[in-house]
Parts: C-alpha cells; sequence; structure tokens
C-alpha cells in the first residue's frame, strides 16, 4: 500500500506548493483512489509534477463536505471521466466556520450523476470500505475546541482499507479522534486530528488528557499515527514528545508505504 500526500498545509518538497487542506493519493487492493481534493486544482499539479495520473484514479472520496477537502471536485470531475466519487449524503448541507462564513461545497455538482452517497457504511470494493459512525456512541469526550457551530458532523466518512495492514483514513476526525480509533480499530490511522485550536498554554490539560488517550492506544491496539492538516505543528510538537516513534508528520510530498 502506498500513501501519497498531493496537498496539504505545509510542503516537504520544494518543488511542490501547500494549501489549507487535504489531497491523499492512495494505492491500496489494486485500485487507486483519491481521498479528498484540497481547495481547487493544487492535487493536480502537484500529481502531475510527481508522475500520477489523475485520469487513472479509480475511485475518489470526499471525507466531509468542507470546500478544503472537497472543493476539487470540479477540476478532478473534469480531468478523471470514470471514477465514481463517495461522499456522505449530507455532505452538500450548508456548512459554516464559527465566525459564520459558509465553508460548504459547491453545490452546483450536487446532482453529477457519478457522484454516490453513502450513509452509515458502504463497501466501494474488496478492501474499501466507508463509515460514517454516526450510530456510534462516543468513548471519549469529543474535540469541542474550535468546533464549528450548528454542525454535528453527520457528513463525515473514513475509509478502512484491508490489505497487510488494516489502515484508516480521515480528513479531519471531527467527531473526535478517540473516538474514531475505537471505533474504526485499525492498525495504522492516517489524517488531521483537528487538535490546531486547543491552545497549548491555556488547554493543555485537556490537550495532555488527548495525548494520553492516543499514547494508550498505540500501546494497547499497537497502532501507528500519520498525522496532519488540522492538528496543528505546536499540538503535533506536542504529541510526538508522547507518542515518539508512533507518531509523523506528513506533508505535501511525503510518501508511506505500507
Amino acid at each position: 500500500m502506498k500513501i501519497i500526500v498531493l496537498s496539504e498545509n505545509t510542503s516537504c518538497n520544494p518543488t511542490l506548493k501547500s494549501e489549507h487542506g487535504l489531497s491523499l493519493y492512495i494505492e491500496a487492493v489494486g485500485k487507486k483512489i483519491l481521498f479528498d481534493m484540497g481547495q481547487g486544482s493544487l492535487f493536480a499539479e502537484n500529481a502531475k509534477k510527481l508522475g500520477i495520473d489523475i485520469s487513472s484514479v479509480d475511485y475518489g472520496i470526499i471525507s466531509h463536505g468542507h470546500y478544503d477537502h472537497g472543493g476539487g471536485l470540479a477540476y478532478f470531475l473534469h480531468l478523471n471521466k470514470k471514477a465514481k466519487i463517495y461522499l456522505h449524503r449530507n455532505a452538500f448541507e450548508k456548512h459554516f466556520n464559527n465566525s459564520g462564513k459558509e465553508i460548504g461545497l459547491d453545490f452546483s455538482l450536487k446532482n453529477n450523476s457519478r457522484l454516490v452517497y453513502v450513509d452509515d457504511y458502504y463497501e466501494i470494493a474488496s478492501g474499501l470500505e466507508l463509515y460514517s459512525c454516526n450510530n456510534q456512541p462516543p468513548i471519549f469526550k469529543k474535540n469541542t475546541s474550535g468546533s464549528i457551530k450548528n454542525d454535528n458532523f453527520n457528513h463525515e466518512i473514513y475509509l478502512k482499507i484491508h490489505e497487510k495492514k488494516s489502515v484508516v483514513i480521515t480528513g479531519c476526525s471531527h467527531k473526535g479522534i478517540i473516538n474514531i480509533v475505537h471505533w474504526m480499530k485499525s492498525q495504522v490511522l492516517v489524517g488531521g486530528f483537528h487538535f490546531k485550536d486547543i491552545d497549548c498554554k491555556t488547554q493543555q490539560e485537556e490537550l495532555k488528557c488527548l495525548a494520553e488517550e492516543l499514547e494508550k492506544c498505540a500501546k494497547d491496539l499497537n497502532m501507528a499515527f500519520y498525522t496532519c492538516h488540522c492538528t496543528g505543528i505546536e499540538q503535533y510538537n506536542y504529541l510526538k514528545e508522547k507518542l515518539s516513534d508512533k507518531l509523523n508528520y506528513i506533508a505535501t510530498g511525503s510518501v508511506i508505504e505500507l
């Protein structure tokens, strides 16, 4: 299995640009998958530089209905003429940030015939499953810091890949990273933790508690974490001290081979 970061907030490759958002190219179970599409065309520009043919992607997935994960949908549809794109049926609802700014998807694309709307569970193909976990009771308090008002994140989905290892891909983990870890039960988790709005000084106890829970999960479940995007650099550095080699940061251009 190979995961290549096409766009993220930062870049580890000077030839690749970055933006606030996320897009991952995945090769697994004999398929090519684009998980999230960033804000616009950047994922494709970087893919071209890396020798990745977006037109050959078999499946597209949008993790939730925010512009920085699904803003590139129109461009993907333009470049790729065959792939179905999977997203939750609530993804095109209106979504706002805490200041009231709309941050949703392009509503004009809602009825495109290549979009496949999913609910609680959907099997794309053997070894590729989507979950919303909307019916799962929370195991740990959801991350409340920086939560987006009037949004219960029932439009968020997670990809579980079964190959040599069980791997879960998440966009922002708005329902709580600890909850997702316990619900999905995988050996590897890749994606944002949404800790960026937790102040490392004034909310250190909250971050400490979350770090300890992740450390426990890494030990008890023998898990490895690759994080990015909405986790926050300062917050990542704090977590890294606790989790050591069980946690790594991925940026635009990073490659994970499992």
